[in-house]
């Protein structure tokens, strides 16, 4: 199997899992709050939804997608917002629910059948096909988890993480960078404890500095859906400590993260 066809079946599965979550909902329960301020379970799935079209336009119509980058530029602060609010203002839950439905199986058809190499353009760098199906599971794991936190439902881990955690160990230095910092030069050893019991291993066994913890612990802290000091992640070596206190594995400015549990060590 290709990487690509094994990412777009972990999206799958991914996406699958939050549906059979959201899709049993009462209607009234799509307004529950959720920890992102502001945003409730609809919202969370009307942002979902939005990224999965932009990502569709950016990957068949690419000068549409330049004037969706122009007008991001001029409202870099809110156009991400806007999207998701515009699209749960139009929606009742359930012609939200088969218009998210519709997008993402549209999006994985064209990232299924692209050509080799097909890169797509976004608004940072241009991102291959694998990137892109990876960077939709990474959203859709993490927005899920803010909608199961908001319901009370405590999701299983799978190994479905390792792609997060991957995502979160590349944009290491992007961390620093969106931040002023300059980023350490050295490679940090990261190990994961993923849920059937395996590692999950990046960079060089002989690093100095590393990163240690559950694969879920860690994949919450880069998605920054909990705070580090509710998580078993762990550090050896300075620069690996300050990373774990700055890590983001999304683009744009860093986030405001979650407030630490009331009562918490």
């Amino acid at each position: 199997m290709s990487q690509v066809a094994a990412v777009l079946g972990d999206l799958r599965d991914e996406s699958e899992e939050l549906d059979r979550l959201v899709g049993a909902l009462d209607p009234g329960r799509w307004s529950a709050a959720t920890p992102a301020p502001g945003w409730d379970v609809a919202r969370q799935i009307a942002h979902l939804t939005w990224t999965d079209e932009v990502a569709l336009l950016a990957a068949t119509d690419a000068d549409a997608f330049a004037g969706e980058v122009a007008r991001a530029a001029r409202a870099p602060g809110t156009f991400v917002d806007r999207g998701a609010e515009e699209i749960a203002a139009a929606h009742t839950p359930q012609t939200l629910l088969a218009r998210w439905r519709e997008g993402r199986e549209r999006l994985a058809a064209v990232l299924r059948d692209a050509p080799e190499g097909t890169r797509i353009p976004w608004y940072g760098p241009p991102m291959s096909i694998a990137s892109m199906a990876t960077a939709r599971l990474m959203e859709t794991w993490a927005h899920g988890q803010d909608i199961a936190d908001a319901l009370g439902t405590v999701r299983a881990p799978t190994d479905r993480l390792r792609h997060i955690a991957r995502i979160g160990v590349r944009a290491r230095d992007y961390a620093y960078l969106v931040r002023g910092l300059t980023a350490p030069g050295e490679e940090f050893r990261v190990e994961l404890d993923a849920p059937g019991g395996a590692t999950v291993a990046f960079g060089p066994e002989g690093a100095a500095q590393r990163v240690t913890g559950p694969l879920l612990d860690f994949c919450l802290l880069v998605t920054q859906r909990a705070h580090r000091d509710d998580l078993a992640v762990r550090a050896v070596g300075p620069d690996a400590d300050q990373w774990l206190g700055i890590a983001q594995a999304f683009a744009g400015p860093p986030g405001q993260g979650r407030a630490r549990r009331e009562g918490g060590a």
